[in-house]
């Protein structure tokens, strides 16, 4: 096993205070970026104090004003899309002197190359940048469309607008919601065809500041007190014990932040698990229940119109397990498992793929694709995307079912659930496991080939120990070799080039928390105290428990989004004081203790008050390490660490812990590396050469990177120093490139570049089969297209002629101007037969709100056919329902069918 870029913690981080010893000024926790006291944190000149265990100070304030570049960079975007030029291409200017920039050509790329003395920008910089449009807005008079780079068409009537996106505050680098600020549209009042909009730059923005003080105004005694020999760890519990309060709206569900309003099914649901679950069980049942339609669960709005492309809906069910078990109620409990049932029924038509055993969507949580996915990747692409934290999350649905099912006595369907968790679990140990990271990959990504990404995904390792998917030794593996920054854990590693800190280089709370509870598991103490440490800094010295912050400097005002008070945050963090120090763990019929206490943080700790359904424990505990020396309830000693649910009335727990030190192997730390950015992503041609000379693939030099991995159908050819290869389409072949630097870190791989013959493919006009319909879209192929929806076309049969026996993949041309391709939930799904034999799923995702002439593809199902003449059926099913309910639609253009082997 190779660590890569394995620095020892033991040379940066120093565990100073020992069993007792800890006092004010002496660090608990001490690294090169920051400190954690007794009482306080230290980073640089930013200090935070716990004045006591109801108040704290801190005199942070985000220096992003401060030292703000005049270099700016951006790019244009009609109709919210990243369509001037390819990416990583931008504008460049300095507004040092300037209040105007020069008049810009869309399309045309700009660099700013005088010579100018290193300043800083002043806040509240007013800048206008000039772009001239008069090309577009010919080729809409004269064709009816405009020819974006990449070659796709924009045409005329779908034009809404065109926008400036960029890295400079009020600019935003989100193309998908650049629509929504209208601050950012560049307008042409008197029609000359320059369009100009005035931006004010580096504002200093309320949302950027913190406060000085916290003194806790709520009335917190009705939930479990905790006290320790910490302040601020007292302090911080109670801070977020009081911002739980505020996070309970009047209707009794939870608020997901102070910035997002309403319910979301995966912020409620993780929370709950963390700890909402034990401190307010009937809201969770409320806020879950809000989350159910037609008996099944609501996956959020989200890429492509939502579900199938995202599936990670079924954390819901891991939650409503963790009430089930906390609380003991029956009727929750039979309510919950049909809902679980009926959902998992759909999945496993939808998302569940037969060939490798894992389940089809988005990363759990990573839901703004260009931050964790490439950007050639489509929605139809991230739904065949197969991402180890969603996987994590369907094969805990499925062990949830498996219990559920034993309680109520279904034994048949215990087993069916539990075999199904068992071939997610196969599935993810053979696909994703990469021996030479020590970790699990990413996801598995790609069109007909699919291949692994080999980032670390840091919110999937966690669920991958915590759920036993890794077994003992891959645990320990996992938590050693997982990369993690100075303050904290990445969402993914290495960072994505040219995308804005929000998933790509962030560190959220709740990750980090989830990683806490997964070192605790794997026995891993260094790895415990640097990750507590990363949640208990930024709380304290922001006063708030907050969405994110940028993991490369650990402020809060760097990310795209964030918000304070936010739900999963503060459920996290109270979490480690009761799932992590007093380790307790909630089973069907009882309560169990596995505490966890790193040697820093030795003592006496009290959780009083803690309810546990008919009892009221007060628990206190001494001495450090993850080993119970005695154990007594009501002063008589346990066997085990553990109290049935059957216990009613108010009892005294007393927990000794052995403080038996913790011993590791040097390389079985904490896998400490530098903050790290991948090449960029090639951009692959095919050039039909002289009739002399062989037909290639060519791209451009990518910067920093030293050679070029060409893959044909998924498996690595060789490796080059060129940007050039010499191929052919004499058969199917499917070719991407990845850029490698010095260090051996890999870009994602290139958009799949097929070349086959003419005749291995077979084109079948929609509207040959099915009367066209009459619409004023543009851009299909042949004399029109046809329309689906939930009662129109909802049976669709296709002959074809298949040449030779072989593998077909078979998709869609389609267009679904429903909504963006980032929210709502109008997603079309399908269902692709042959006589009665199940095929695939189809999706449709949405392509751009209004945009019928907008065509794509659909995702690709594999098929293997005889030669001679098939009738494929596409067919709209009960499983096909999207989360819309009421739209299911799009057009199809043509359907292709092409011989892959």
């Amino acid at each position: 096993m190779k660590l890569v870029f394995k620095l020892l913690f033991t040379a940066s981080i120093i565990l100073i205070s020992k069993a007792g010893k800890a006092q004010t000024g002496n660090p608990i926790f001490k690294s090169k970026a920051y400190t954690i006291l007794k009482d306080g944190v230290i980073q640089g000149d930013y200090k935070a104090k716990a004045v006591s265990s109801t108040e704290l100070t801190s005199n942070y304030q985000s220096p992003v004003n401060l030292y703000q570049s005049p270099e700016i960079e951006f790019k244009f975007s009609i109709n919210g899309k990243d369509n001037e030029m390819p990416v990583g291409k931008n504008h460049h200017i300095n507004v040092s002197g300037w209040n105007t920039s020069p008049l810009i050509t869309f399309g045309q790329h700009y660099q700013d190359t005088r010579e100018i003395p290193k300043s800083y920008l002043k806040p509240g910089t007013p800048f206008t940048i000039r772009l001239d449009m008069r090309e577009v807005l010919e080729a809409f008079k004269n064709k009816g469309f405009y020819t974006a780079f990449n070659g796709d068409k924009i045409y005329k009537d779908d034009f809404k607008g065109v926008y400036v996106a960029g890295n400079t505050s009020p600019l935003i680098w989100d193309f998908d919601n650049i629509a929504n600020h209208p601050d950012l549209q560049l307008k042409d009042p008197d029609g000359d065809g320059i369009y100009e909009v005035t931006l004010l730059l580096n504002q200093q923005k309320e949302q950027r500041l913190t406060a000085s003080s916290w003194k806790l105004s709520k009335d917190i005694s009705a939930f479990p007190q905790y006290k320790s020999n910490y302040p601020l760890i007292d302090a911080l519990y109670n801070l977020a014990l009081e911002e739980m309060e505020n996070a309970v709206e009047p209707d009794s569900t939870f608020r997901t932040g102070k910035e997002w309003a309403g319910v979301w099914t995966r912020d409620i649901s993780y929370s709950i698990i963390l700890s909402m679950a034990i401190l307010q069980p009937k809201v969770a049942e409320y806020s879950l229940m809000r989350k159910v339609k037609n008996d099944r669960v609501i996956q959020d709005t989200g890429t492509g119109g939502s579900y199938p492309v995202s599936s990670d809906r079924m954390v819901w069910a891991i939650a409503a397990w963790e009430v089930y078990k906390t609380t003991g109620d029956k009727n929750w409990l039979a309510k919950a498992y049909r809902i679980i049932k009926n959902s998992v029924a759909d999945d496993v038509k939808n998302n569940y793929d037969p060939k490798t055993g894992l389940v089809k969507g988005e990363s759990s949580f990573l839901d703004w694709r260009e931050q964790t996915y490439p950007k050639w990747m489509q929605p139809a692409d991230i739904y065949e995307s197969e991402c180890l934290g969603t996987n994590a999350v369907h094969y805990q649905t499925n062990i949830v079912l498996a219990k559920m099912a034993a309680l109520i006595n279904d034994r048949d369907a215990s087993v069916e659930y539990a075999q199904l968790a068992e071939k997610i679990k196969q599935g993810i140990n053979k696909y994703l496991w990469i021996p030479e990271k020590g970790y699990y990959a990413q996801f598995l990504y790609g069109r007909n080939f699919k291949i692994r990404s080999p980032r670390s995904e840091a919110l999937g390792e966690a669920l991958s120990i915590l759920f036993d998917i890794a077994d003992i030794e891959r645990q320990k593996e996992i938590m050693a070799c997982t990369p993690v920054n100075s303050f904290g854990i990445p969402c993914i590693y290495p960072q994505i080039p040219n995308i804005p800190p929000y998933h790509n280089n962030a560190v959220w709370p709740f990750v980090q928390s989830y990683w806490s509870l997964a070192a605790a598991k794997a026995g891993n103490e260094e790895a415990l105290l640097q990750s507590m440490s990363a949640i208990y800094r930024p709380a304290a010295l922001f006063l708030t428990n907050k969405e994110n912050f940028v993991a490369s400097n650990g402020d809060f005002a760097g990310t795209q989004i964030n918000s304070s008070n936010m739900l999963w945050s503060l459920s996290g963090n109270i979490s480690m004081v009761y799932k992590v120090l007093f380790g307790i763990e909630f089973q069907a019929n009882s309560i169990t203790f596995n505490p966890f206490v790193p040697q820093a943080l030795a003592g006496n700790q009290i959780l009083s008050n803690f309810k546990y359904r008919n009892a009221i424990l007060d628990i206190e505990m001494d001495g450090f390490g993850n080993k119970i020396q005695a154990m007594t309830l009501d002063g008589k000693p346990l066997e085990k660490a553990e109290i049935p649910a059957s216990l009613t009335g108010k009892h005294q727990v007393k927990i000794v812990l052995a403080n038996q030190a913790i011993k590791i192997k040097r390389e079985e730390g904490a896998n400490l590396v530098k903050d790290y950015t991948s090449p960029a992503v090639p951009s692959v041609t095919y050039t039909i050469s002289m009739v002399s000379m062989p037909d290639f693939l060519s791209w451009k030099k990518i910067g920093g990177a030293v050679k070029y991995k060409i893959l044909k159908n998924g498996e690595e050819i060789q490796t080059t120093q060129d940007t050039k290869i010499f191929a052919s389409s004499n058969q199917f072949e499917e070719y991407q490139v990845i850029a490698i630097d010095k260090e051996g870190m890999e870009s994602f791989a290139s958009e799949p570049l097929t070349l086959y013959p003419e005749k291995a493919a077979e084109l079948i006009e929609i509207e040959t089969i099915i009367s066209k319909e009459n619409l004023p879209y543009k851009g299909f192929s042949g004399t029109g297209f046809v329309e689906i929806s939930k009662d129109k076309n909802t049976s669709i049969n296709i002959k074809v002629g298949i040449p030779e026996t072989g593998t077909y993949a078979i998709d869609f041309k389609y267009a679904n101007g429903n909504g963006p391709t980032n929210t709502e939930n109008k997603c079309a799904i399908r269902t692709l037969k042959m006589g009665e034999f199940f095929l695939g799923t189809i999706v449709f995702p949405q392509r751009g709100k209004e945009e019928w002439s907008n065509w794509g593809f659909s995702n690709a199902v594999q098929v293997s056919l005889e030669k001679g003449s098939h009738t494929l059926s596409l067919l709209f099913e009960p499983e096909n329902e999207n989360m819309n309910g009421t739209i299911n639609q799009a057009m199809l253009d043509y359907v292709r069918v092409i011989r892959i082997k």
